[in-house]
């Protein structure tokens, strides 16, 4: 079906690009993304994704929206305090951009409704705040072949890498297993300012354009870091692991499990 005369002005600075084309912009139109965690890294890459048009935006998030968020969760305001997350992501999105399908789900993701989460759509963004939830999510879509994208957050550093079934490192690759329970601050404690976010958001949101597209270097055996108070971005090789439990060559991981909450990682 071809563009209405709206979408062709909405997306126009996307169809004038070589790399995209109005054949571009209909795999963004065709496209499924999951966010999972709509807060700080979830809520720029959702009003990015959602502006380029992807056609089905699912966000998955349990909570409601608090004062102390709205410093660097940008997709919700100060109208939306105690209203569920997922629900004020998707009022703002739909703002944004009425033709996209944005599904919520107001739940914890968690190793008995992940693997039914994640099975319809194309690429997942992780956008937790806490190791168990990342391992859970790495561990879920490799078992799934579902490429998705790691990244987190703290003070004024943040993190990003992808994972792309049979072309790199999954994230247990290199962090083989979550830390003790003290072993790292809580959000609270150590904070992160809030541009931060945006920063490393809308690279996870980039990333997940470029999957559909099937154009440029994905961050796929890379790990990029930014330091933001020293301006450095940094691009660091990984290795895949052959003996990781879950992407080697003999893996011990059959399913998604559940470990004991621990602290706020990077989100």
């Amino acid at each position: 079906m071809p563009f209405t005369n709206d979408q062709l002005q909405r997306y126009s600075r996307h169809i004038i690009l070589q790399e995209v084309g109005a054949k571009g912009q209909r795999k963004l139109c065709e496209a499924k993304v999951l966010i999972i965690g709509a807060g700080g890294l979830g809520a720029p890459a959702a009003l990015y994704l959602a502006a380029a048009g992807i056609g089905t935006i699912g966000i998955a998030d349990a909570d409601e929206v608090d004062l102390s968020n709205l410093q660097r969760q940008v997709i919700h305001t100060t109208p939306d305090v105690g209203k569920a997350k997922v629900l004020s992501a998707q009022e703002t999105m739909n703002r944004i951009n009425p033709e996209v399908t944005v599904k919520t789900y107001r739940t914890f993701v968690m190793a008995d409704n992940i693997m039914e989460l994640i099975a319809d759509y194309d690429f997942i963004l992780d956008g937790t705040d806490n190791f168990p939830a990342k391992f859970l999510i790495n561990d879920a879509c490799v078992l799934a072949g579902k490429p998705f994208s790691h990244a987190g957050i703290i003070r004024f550093k943040g993190q990003l890498m992808t994972y792309v079934p049979g072309q790199g490192p999954c994230y247990r690759c290199v962090f083989r297993e979550p830390p003790p329970p003290d072993a790292v601050p809580t959000c609270k404690q150590a904070g992160v300012i809030g541009a931060m976010g945006g920063v490393i958001g809308s690279l996870q949101a980039m990333e997940a354009i470029k999957y559909i597209l099937g154009k440029g270097d994905l961050l796929t055996g890379y790990l990029l870091t930014y330091d933001a108070l020293k301006m450095d971005f940094r691009k660091i090789r990984l290795p895949r692991r052959d003996t990781c439990a879950v992407c080697g060559k003999s893996p011990t991981i059959l399913a998604p499990f559940d470990y004991a909450q621990a602290v706020c990682e990077l989100g």
